[in-house]
Parts: C-alpha cells; structure tokens; sequence
C-alpha cells in the first residue's frame, strides 16, 4: 500500500468514526430530551451525554428542562443530572446556555446552572446579558424576566442598577413589583428620579406600596423636583413629610 493510500484510509477512518459520533450524539439527545421514551432509556441516554462534557452534549442535556413529568422526584432526579452534565462542560457551556436562555419558558435550571460553571465576579455580567435579550413590551411568558430580575436582587450593583431600571415601566405587574425591589437592593439614591416617575405612572396599588415603603425605608431625601408628584402619588398610609417619605401617624 502506498503512502497516499495509507494518508486516505486514514482520513476515511476519521471521518467514519466522526460521523459515528454524530449519529450517537443525536440519537442520546433525542432520547434525552423525549418525554414519552423509557425512563431508564431517557436516564442512560442522559448520563452519557453528561459524561460527554462538551458543547453538544451541553445543548442537548439542556432541552431535558423544557418539560416536567410525574412522579417529581423522578423529574428532579433527571434534571439535576442534566444539570451537572452541563457543568461538566464548563465554558464551553456557556454559549448553548445562552442560546438556550434566549427562548427559554423557564430560567430555573440554567441560572443554576450558571451559577456553577461561572466565577462569581462574572455571573452579572452573564446575566445581564440574558437580560438584554428581554425588553418591556406584553409577552406571553414573564417568568424568564421575572426570574432573572429576583436573581439579580442578590447581586446589587451599579451596572445592575442601569439595566434593570427600564423594568420599572414594563408591561406586566409581576416584572415591574420585582423590578422595584431589586433597584432598592441596589441601594443607590440615583434610582430617586425612575422610581418617582414609576410611582407616578403607576395603577397597581401593590407596586405603589412597595416604592412607598423602599423609599420611607431608605430614608433618601426626595429633590425639590420632585415633591408635587411624589405627595400627589403616595398610597393613603404614606405621606411626604418635608423631603422624606414616611408613613401616616396613627390617630
């Protein structure tokens, strides 16, 4: 045999074995991700693709989340599989992970995924760029935003202050109540003007209580500015008194 023969045998060898890899990869995820398949089949096709711990595997343990079943236990045991099969992929993780936030009915499993694979001082930046994915107009689904924004509560910062700040005025109530409490985690009194201008557009009573009470709380001075609107807005049992929210004496 010759040399080039020997040189091609060897590539042909290789791209058999390749697209042996492909075949296999594709079969796992599809019994990974299928609800109606065997429970052990579904099971074994996931611990291979956890041991695999690569960005394929990665992608394909992802869509395990995308659906529940009974019994729980048999559901939770499954995703956390999925899970720390996605965290042995590491970095390269993070791309599908991103993809897979993007359209994504629930965040539950991929923060804590997140959580995992990236260091503490970077997990802000990574959420934050899930975050810019999402704007404030009607979606049919909040939980992504809403979830994301109840994480972000843990992590206050300047940057997170700016990001979240447009989900004051957001469609949904939910989004928008969770939105205010992590501006006030923040703890930055730059949050003065968004919030006075939410608590004045404001129509859910829910929301306009729980700006009153972070403002009382905070005991930030409230500007000039901004006194006429913010007396006019205040639920019944809060009161501007001088610079200061406060609540109402009792009589």
């Amino acid at each position: 045999m010759g040399l080039f023969d020997i040189f091609s045998s060897k590539k042909s060898s290789e791209g058999a074995s390749k697209k042996k890899t492909e075949r296999e990869l594709s079969r796992l995820a599809r019994l990974a991700a299928d609800k109606m398949a065997q429970n052990f089949d579904r099971q074994e096709a996931i611990e291979q693709l956890a041991a695999m711990g690569t960005a394929e595997s990665a992608a394909a343990l992802l869509k395990r989340f995308n659906w529940s079943m009974d019994p729980s236990i048999t559901d939770h045991e499954e995703k956390e599989a999925a899970a720390r099969g996605v965290v042995n992929a590491g970095s390269a993780a993070l791309e599908p992970l991103r993809v897979y936030a993007g359209n994504a009915e629930s965040l539950t499993w991929p923060i804590k995924v997140l959580r995992q694979i990236v260091p503490a001082e970077d997990l802000v930046d990574e959420l934050l760029g899930v975050l810019d994915e999402f704007d404030t107009e009607y979606v049919r689904n909040i939980e992504p935003k809403r979830q994301l924004l109840i994480t972000l509560e843990e992590l206050p910062s300047p940057e997170v202050r700016e990001a979240i700040e447009p989900f004051l005025t957001d469609m949904s109530e939910p989004v928008r109540y969770a939105a205010v409490t992590t501006t006030f985690a923040c703890k930055d009194p730059a949050s003065i003007a968004p919030l006075v201008e939410a608590l004045t557009e404001e129509e859910s009573l829910r929301i306009r209580n729980r700006i009153a009470l972070g403002l009382t709380e905070a005991g930030w001075v409230i500007p000039a500015e901004f006194h006429a609107a913010v007396a006019e807005s205040l639920p019944p049992e809060f009161v501007l008194d001088g610079d200061r929210v406060q609540r109402r004496s009792l009589p």
